[in-house]
């Protein structure tokens, strides 16, 4: 069966005539309907311009954006009656509880006061803040209140959910209830969540496919085991081997195998660039020279590594000034 498109943008571009800046560029991206999407890159790479164009907030210079069938300029006020949108600082009224802050918002969007008081208790109980409910929000922790957001934006049930920088200072359990509960949208709720975000193991957790983004562009997208693949297809496939004793020799050894490009050495591993995997020969050939094998590892399944390589690809820093440290002397 074919998915459902929800969201889709052709050739969609923002430029800042002003300064000659080109935000996103000719941008083409479908996204399905429950799906987990996530957007990926440094700051200024495109990411919060293309959720403003999708929202209607701003105006594209060239270019479409659809949001379930809305074009993104002319049905900008429809667009925001299915979708909901948490920015990177959410704003909440302190003196006010979680209870009368969900209270406050269904008002706005013209809820009777008997389904807010409905959606209000469900939604409270969903994001773990009963207890709370009848508290400042003043006195809520960072996680809390971007827990009480995702309940604030559930208030008016939209179709799709766009988070920006969703995880930020918070608190290992905190992030981890968030992620659990944004997770459940999709899920649970066949809703279609849109997430941005620098926190990439996070985002490895619960996102279906992710796009990275770099310069305005979008360079890559698909599955994390599809963007994987295609490193892999570029002979370029990176192996982290651990051994011991870790010596100069067992370098060399490695180096010398055909398919291998080069080796490097990064926190007493080897990184072994070579053509194809060769994880099953390395076992055989390390025990057969005397070396204890104690790590093995493909770095192309890990998203932080996706990231880097696609950036390296495009001959691009990612933002976080990650270098790998070159080829030298294993200790003897």
């Amino acid at each position: 069966m074919d998915r459902k498109i929800v969201i889709q943008t052709s050739d969609l571009t923002k430029k800042y005539e002003e300064t000659g800046t080109v935000a996103v560029d000719a941008l083409s991206l479908d996204i399905f309907e429950g799906e987990v999407f996530g957007l990926l890159g440094p700051n200024g790479a495109g990411k919060t311009t293309t959720i403003l164009m999708l929202l209607g907030l701003t105006e594209p210079t060239s270019g479409q954006a659809n949001v379930l069938d809305h074009d993104c300029v002319r049905g900008s006020i429809d667009i925001k009656r299915v979708v909901g949108y948490l920015p990177d600082n959410v704003g909440f009224y302190n003196d006010m509880t979680g209870f009368e802050n969900l209270r406050f918002v269904g008002r706005l969007n013209e809820l009777s006061e008997e389904i807010i008081a409905q959606r209000s208790g469900v939604l409270l109980e969903r994001v773990g803040l009963t207890d709370v409910a009848d508290k400042r929000v003043a006195t809520y922790s960072k996680g809390m209140k971007q827990r009480l957001a995702i309940a604030d934006i559930l208030m008016k049930d939209p179709q799709i959910i766009i988070l920006d920088e969703p995880t930020l200072g918070i608190d290992p359990e905190g992030m981890r209830e968030l992620l659990s509960l944004i997770r459940g949208l999709s899920e649970e709720d066949g809703r279609t969540v849109v997430i941005s975000s620098h926190q990439l193991q996070q985002i490895q957790q619960i996102c279906d496919r992710v796009g990275i983004f770099v310069g305005g562009k979008l360079i890559a997208c698909g599955e994390i085991s599809e963007l994987a693949s295609k490193l892999n297809e570029d002979g370029n496939v990176l192996i982290e081997l651990g051994a011991a004793p870790l010596e100069k020799e067992l370098e060399e050894i490695i180096a010398g195998l055909d398919s291998v490009n080069g080796v490097e050495c990064e926190n007493d591993l080897l990184i072994i660039s070579c053509k194809e995997d060769i994880r099953c020969e390395l076992p055989d050939i390390l025990s057969n020279k005397g070396y204890r094998l104690s790590h093995l590892r493909m770095r192309s399944d890990d998203l932080d590594e996706i990231y880097h390589r696609y950036f390296e690809k495009e001959g691009k820093t990612d933002g976080r000034g990650r270098k790998r440290e070159k080829s030298k002397p294993a200790a003897s």
